[in-house]
C-alpha cells in the first residue's frame, strides 16, 4: 500500500541520519513514540509540516522531500479507503442492498426505499427501486466519489482535495462514538445515493450528500497547486551555517611530568595538581600559564554529509614579551623521558611560527565531515618569551571557503618560558609542594 511505501521512505532516511527518536524528538519538539508511530507506519501525519521537519533534520536531498510529499499525498488519500476496506470485510459486500437499507434507516428514510445500483457495466444507470425520482444532485456523487478513490490510489495529485474530503466524512465520529458511513449521513438531511465498485475489488465509495461531492469536485483544481506548494522550500540553498566545528583542550599530556604551569603566587596559596581533564577548571582561577611548553588538542568535524578539506593550519602571535619571573609548578614527578606523540610543532621563539608536523605525523591537507573527524595535538613551546598566541583553521567545501580561529575557549593560548629549571613540585602521598632546584 501506499502508506507503507511512505513510512519506508520515512525509515531510510531515520536509518541514515544515525539519530536515534530521542534525539530526533527533542529536535522536533515531539515526542519520540511519536516518531516511531511514523517511522514504522502505523499513523499516517495529518498534515506534511511535521514530515518536512523530520526529513530535513534527516538531512533528505530535495528530490527526496518531493518524493516523501508524493507519498504522504496518496497515504493520507488512502486513509478512508482503508477504513471502508475494515467495515466492508466484518459486514456485506454492499452488492445486495443491505447496507443501503441500513444506511437509510439511520437516516430516517426507511419509508422510502433508498435507491440501488446495478453493478457498473459499459453505461451503467442506477435504477431507483423506488416509484419516487432520485433527486439529481445525487448523480455527481455516484460517479465522483469512486473516481476520486481511483485517482488517490493511483497517486494523481490533481484529486487530492475530493478524497481528502470523503476521507474526513468517512472517518467522522458521530454523536455515540462510532465511525464510518452511517455516522455521516445521520449528521445530515441531505439526498444520498450508495454506489458500488466492481466486481472483486473493495468498496471506495462513500455515503455522502451530493452537494459535498459537486463542491469536493470543484476545489480539487485548487488542491494541486496547493498541496505542490508544500514541497517548493525543498528546493532552496541549504543554510549558510558552519560547515565544521572545533572542540579545544588547551592543556594535554600524555605524562604529567610533561607539564607545568608558572604561577604567580607562594606554594601554600596554591591547591594540590589536578588530573589532567580538571586543569582548566585548576589553571583558570589561578592565572596559571604553560611553562615552557604547551600541548593543545584539536578535534575537528563537520557538521553535515559533505566534505569539508582542511587545507593548512597557521600560527598567529599575539603578543611576545620577557619571560615571565614566577613560580614554576609541575603536574607530577618521578616520570621517565618525553613520549614523542604524533604531532605539529610550533616554536614560539621564531619570527614566524610555523605548525610543523613530528613525530610521524603527515602534513595538510586533511579531510572531515560529521562521521569522519580528525584529532591534531599541536606542541607549542618557548625557551625565551612570554607569547599570547592562537591557530588559524584554513578549510574550503564545494564554492566555499574560510578561516576558523582555534584559541583558548575565546582567549588567546599563552606560554611562557621559566626564569630557571628550578619547580615545585607534589609528591605521592604528601601533603605540600616541595621546591626542586634547578641544575
Amino acid at each position: 500500500m501506499a502508506g507503507d511505501d511512505f513510512a519506508a521512505l520515512l525509515r531510510e532516511l531515520k536509518e541514515r541520519s544515525g539519530l536515534s527518536y530521542g534525539a530526533l524528538g527533542k529536535r522536533l519538539h515531539m515526542s519520540g513514540s511519536t516518531l516511531h508511530r511514523y517511522v514504522s507506519g502505523e499513523v499516517v501525519p495529518v498534515e506534511f509540516a511535521p514530515v518536512e521537519r523530520l526529513a530535513r533534520v534527516c538531512r533528505a536531498t530535495p528530490e527526496e522531500l518531493l518524493e516523501l510529499h508524493r507519498r504522504w499525498i496518496r497515504a493520507d488519500a488512502l486513509r478512508g479507503v482503508k477504513k471502508e476496506e475494515t467495515e466492508g470485510a466484518d459486514g456485506s459486500d454492499g452488492s445486495d442492498g443491505s447496507e443501503g437499507a441500513e444506511r437509510a434507516a439511520v437516516d430516517g428514510t426507511a419509508s422510502a426505499p433508498v435507491p440501488a445500483e446495478v453493478p457498473p457495466g459499459p453505461e451503467t444507470t442506477p435504477v431507483p427501486v423506488s416509484t419516487q425520482p432520485a433527486p439529481d444532485a445525487s448523480a455527481p456523487a455516484r460517479r465522483r466519489v469512486p473516481r476520486a478513490a481511483l485517482y488517490a490510489a493511483t497517486g494523481v495529485v490533481a484529486v487530492s482535495a475530493a478524497v481528502a474530503l470523503v476521507a474526513n466524512l468517512v472517518s467522522s465520529p458521530d454523536d455515540d462514538g462510532r465511525r464510518g458511513p452511517a455516522g455521516a449521513v445521520a449528521q445530515t438531511s441531505a439526498p444520498v445515493s450508495v454506489t458500488a465498485t466492481g466486481p472483486g475489488s473493495p468498496s471506495a465509495s462513500a455515503t455522502t450528500p451530493s452537494p459535498s461531492a459537486s463542491a469536493s469536485g470543484s476545489e480539487s483544481p485548487d488542491a494541486s497547486p496547493s498541496r505542490a506548494a508544500t514541497a517548493a522550500p525543498s528546493r532552496e540553498a541549504p543554510p549558510a551555517g558552519p560547515l565544521l566545528t572545533v572542540s579545544t583542550t588547551p592543556y594535554y599530556w600524555d605524562v604529567p611530568c610533561e607539564h607545568s604551569f608558572l604561577i604567580d603566587r607562594s606554594p601554600k596559596n596554591v591547591s594540590k595538581p589536578p588530573p589532567q581533564q580538571d586543569a582548566v577548571g585548576w589553571a583558570t582561577p589561578l592565572n596559571a600559564v604553560s611553562a615552557n611548553r604547551q600541548t593543545a588538542v584539536l578535534t575537528v568535524q563537520g557538521t553535515g554529509p559533505e566534505t569539508v578539506v582542511l587545507k593548512d593550519l597557521h600560527v598567529r602571535v599575539v603578543s611576545s614579551g620577557p619571560a615571565l619571573d614566577w613560580n614554576q609548578y609541575a603536574m607530577g614527578v618521578g616520570c621517565g623521558g618525553q613520549v614523542n606523540t604524533k604531532a605539529f610543532d610550533v616554536s614560539l621563539d621564531l619570527g614566524t611560527p610555523t605548525a610543523a608536523p613530528i613525530g610521524g605525523q603527515r602534513d595538510f591537507p586533511y579531510s572531515v565531515s560529521e562521521s569522519d573527524p580528525e584529532v591534531f595535538y599541536v606542541n607549542a613551546h618557548t625557551s625565551e618569551h612570554d607569547v599570547s598566541w592562537y591557530l588559524e583553521l584554513e578549510w574550503s567545501s564545494g564554492g566555499r571557503h574560510g578561516t576558523l580561529r582555534v584559541d583558548d575557549h575565546g582567549k588567546p593560548f599563552r606560554t611562557s618560558a621559566s626564569r630557571d629549571d628550578s619547580y615545585y613540585a607534589y609528591p605521592l602521598g604528601g601533603d605540600a609542594w616541595e621546591l626542586v632546584e634547578g641544575g
